[in-house]
């Protein structure tokens, strides 16, 4: 009896070492959550850069593209002035016979 009482306790020692070292590892410390929300901070910002930078850009190619379309809508006019005045002269153009 004296070796089963021994052995029962034992196995109560080492299952509650071993509970107890389970239950402690499962604490985060303070430090180590401050260094993951660091780390998440980083990475928030980096993307937050690229969100803006990527912004910028595409602003920057939108102005270009209504320049261009303003551009486009100029040499449209103008054409089209041309052409009135190219037809009107081709209207008016005298046939005239050679000498000789």
């Amino acid at each position: 009896m004296r070796v089963a009482n021994n052995l029962t306790a034992k196995l109560r020692m080492a299952a509650v070492i071993a509970l107890g070292g389970l239950s402690l590892s499962a604490c985060a410390t303070r430090s180590y959550v401050d260094q993951q929300i660091a780390v998440v901070n980083d990475r928030i910002n980096a993307v937050d850069a690229k969100a803006t930078d990527a912004q910028q850009q595409a602003a920057a190619a939108n102005a270009a593209a209504q320049a261009a379309a303003a551009d486009a809508r100029n040499a449209n006019s103008r054409i089209d002035q041309l052409t009135t005045r190219v037809d009107t002269m081709q209207q008016t153009t005298v046939v005239r016979t050679p000498r000789g």
